[in-house]
């Protein structure tokens, strides 16, 4: 193949083949960099990465295919409650092989709190009407669970065709309500947890990992 091709092009491709190797050294030092929460100011923030984004990347794509063979043929709509849920649904649904809608819910029992207030205000309501539809509601994180069975409650009413839970983080150690979750990302220990769409005060949301705020910043 080299005698076909001739030294001078044989050069050229050791070059640009250099080229994507340094460029994916690049990135992968990137990657890495935000994976050990190198930026100044969030860093002395983190006490610890609770779950990894190759560890939540994977878990997520698995779920897509289990709400991708259970809901075949039903074009389920897919409820996103902001603002935690947003990065989860966003790579939940291109894990997914099948048709299917999104819509959204805003509601909020936490403020900037670390503790659910049990009084749950409607942000945002629906854009359709969910009459007939198989829904699954995508959540981020249930804790007591207060704030979902509110939310089930009021869906409930309007008659989906059927009605299921996703979510990411489930606390099962700090239950108030029965709740049925039918798909779960991870089960997680009682700690206040940030990262991948979830908050405090509106911020970390961009972390690509769950983990572990520092007591100090939210006492």
């Amino acid at each position: 193949v080299g005698d076909a091709l001739g030294d001078g092009e044989i050069e050229k491709r050791h070059a640009r083949n250099d080229g994507i190797e340094h460029g994916v050294a690049l990135v992968a030092q990137r990657l890495v960099q935000v994976e050990g929460v190198t930026m100044d100011d969030l860093a002395n923030d983190i006490q610890e990465i609770l779950l990894s984004e190759s560890q939540i990347q994977q878990r997520v794509c698995e779920l897509g295919g289990r709400i991708s063979a259970d809901y075949a043929g039903q074009n389920p709509l897919l409820l996103c409650v902001l603002k935690g849920g947003y990065v989860f649904l966003a790579d939940l649904t291109r894990c997914l092989t099948i048709k299917h809608d999104v819509d959204f819910m805003a509601i909020s029992s936490y403020g900037d709190g670390t503790e659910s207030s049990g009084v749950v205000h409607i942000l945002k309501d629906l854009d359709r009407d969910i009459s007939g539809r198989h829904v699954l509601v995508v959540e981020d994180i249930i804790d007591t669970g207060r704030t979902l069975a509110y939310l089930l409650q009021n869906l409930r009413v309007r008659q989906p065709a059927s009605l299921k839970v996703c979510t990411l983080l489930n606390k099962p150690s700090r239950r108030e309500i029965h709740l049925d979750v039918d798909y779960t990302g991870f089960e997680i220990p009682d700690r206040f947890v940030i990262g991948y769409g979830l908050d405090f005060a509106g911020h970390y949301r961009n972390l690509r990992f769950v983990g572990v705020l520092k007591p100090e910043v939210y006492t």
